[in-house]
């Protein structure tokens, strides 16, 4: 098992979130990984693939649905600039994740019930994944998915009308 230090994503589950088994067999399911959480994939058979989360905890899963994160682009050791500021982009999404904070918060005080948190969360989307000085930002108001290496923000992955809700 790898230690949370060691930890680097190399796919992340879809967007609908995906089964996992305890072993290469549909015979023994175990738990259901939530959308587009950062996995390392670290062991392949057929189309199994044994998948390690950051918090050390491992499983198998369809390889096939996983979404891969490409390598890291080279940096440019270029200045920030308007549009390539990642700036913009972290506080949309530091302001989905504390609207979902606050609702959950309202939730668990009981201020708002079960179908009010689900219906103030349904089109809240957002998803990151920070690896030292690197980061995997996602932003489907644009669909797409952006690598940050500190300067600027790129373009790796655009996400496909049919697979935005």
């Amino acid at each position: 098992m790898n230690a949370p230090y060691d930890f680097r994503p190399t796919h992340v589950a879809p967007g609908d979130g995906m089964q996992t088994w305890a072993g290469p067999d549909p015979s023994s399911p175990s738990i259901r990984l939530d959308p587009l959480l950062p996995v390392q994939l670290v062991d392949a058979s057929g189309n199994w693939g044994r998948i390690v989360c950051s918090n050390g905890w491992s499983a198998w899963v369809d390889g096939r649905l996983l979404v891969p994160l490409p390598q890291r682009p080279p940096g440019t050791g270029q200045p920030l600039g308007t549009e390539e500021d990642p700036r913009p982009l972290l506080a949309a999404l530091e302001r989905s994740l504390a609207s979902y904070r606050r609702l959950l918060d309202d939730l668990a005080e009981g201020t708002i019930d079960l179908e009010t948190f689900r219906d103030g969360t349904r089109d809240l989307r957002l998803g990151a994944v920070v690896d030292g000085s690197s980061a995997w930002l996602l932003d489907l108001d644009q669909g797409r998915w952006y690598y940050c290496d500190g300067t600027r923000l790129q373009t790796y992955a655009t996400v496909e009308p049919g697979e935005r809700r």
